[in-house]
């Protein structure tokens, strides 16, 4: 099989096209014949040397649809030939609310997506939404599982509510978009690009804002009805959290699921308390919110949005692509056989 091997960290010319022996399934579980993988910015990270418990070589990648080549000794829920996407988050535990000890991100440690062939647990590979093609159904596994958990789960969020969304343009964010317009929100959307914003209100957000002006948190609570989203969901942190905190309701609540920008400076906690906030955090999903987020797909009612797609060799211009925020959606690698 051919794969993408990160044998050094640094620029894309790490990623490079290799010959690899083909692989074989051990008990319980699955070799997958990729279609498509996406890129996720933990990708990344791995490649610039800035994640933790980075192991090399590896094989990128923790998004991927395509064909059961090969099950293991007692594999009872696919069959050779069975059309599947692939559940990234790998061991979850038995706590719905939180994972366990075990738990892991495929694609590091163990070889990911970026390649013909991936060897993974046989509960994590799911039935791929009909009618969506193995562009799209690749581009759901990690980011609309995060978007899932983080705006269904944690956030609770209700038809007639008002979400704000920062930084669109995201594989997350546009995720937290489409469900949340799908389950009947009035979405209101931040970016430094008036494209994005432009784009995002196309897709049917009421109203988007340009956060590189200073007025943009009255502008925010203005759009939503003077007082302020009931529910903010950030993966960006850092020192918009205090502004983030500013512009939701009182009694509203703010679900992170990342710190793109780092750590927040100094945070005005009184904003916190004063006005009776919810702030919760959230991490990837549990098999539960896997299931739920991808029944959402079922009927191909909703279409992940992709931004490009590569070809397998060009997985180092893929990352680069999204190394500049350029994208607006997921970014994907498409994978000859």
């Amino acid at each position: 099989m051919q794969a993408i091997v990160q044998r050094a960290t640094g620029g894309p010319e790490t990623l490079n096209l290799e010959e690899l022996e083909d692989l074989l399934p051990g008990p319980g579980q699955v070799v997958v014949g990729l279609r498509a993988a996406a890129l996720n910015r933990r990708d990344l990270y791995i490649r610039l040397g800035q994640y933790a418990g980075i192991k090399l070589p590896i094989i990128p990648g923790s998004d991927g649809s395509g064909q059961v080549l090969a099950a293991g000794e007692g594999v009872a829920n696919v069959t050779p030939g069975q059309d599947v996407v692939i559940n990234p988050s790998l061991h979850w535990g038995d706590d719905p609310q939180v994972q366990g000890p075990d738990w892991k991100i495929l694609g590091l440690p163990d070889n990911g997506t970026y390649a013909q062939q991936v060897r993974v647990p046989a509960d994590v590979v799911y039935p791929k939404p009909e009618g969506l093609s193995w562009e799209e159904a690749a581009a759901i596994p990690l980011a609309g599982l995060t978007a899932y958990r983080a705006l269904v789960t944690r956030g609770q969020v209700k038809t007639g509510q008002t979400v704000l969304i920062p930084g669109i343009g995201s594989g997350v964010s546009t995720f937290v978009l489409l469900f949340a317009l799908h389950l009947g929100a009035r979405v209101i959307v931040t970016s430094s690009s008036d494209e994005k914003t432009a784009r995002a209100v196309k897709m049917g957000a009421e109203v988007g804002f340009n956060y590189m002006s200073p007025d943009w948190v009255r502008q925010v609570r203005e759009a939503a009805g003077g007082v302020g989203p009931d529910l903010v969901v950030d993966g960006a942190g850092g020192d918009t959290f205090n502004q983030l905190l500013d512009v939701i309701r009182p009694g509203g609540r703010l679900v992170l699921y990342g710190s793109t920008l780092g750590v927040a400076r100094e945070t005005v906690v009184r904003r916190i308390f004063w006005k009776q906030l919810d702030v919760l955090g959230s991490t990837m999903g549990s098999p539960i919110d896997f299931s739920a987020m991808l029944a959402l797909f079922a009927d191909a009612a909703l279409r992940p949005v992709v931004d490009q797609v590569f070809p397998l060799a060009e997985a180092g211009a893929a990352q680069e692509r999204m190394r500049h925020a350029a994208q607006f959606g997921k970014i994907v690698l498409s994978i000859g056989r």
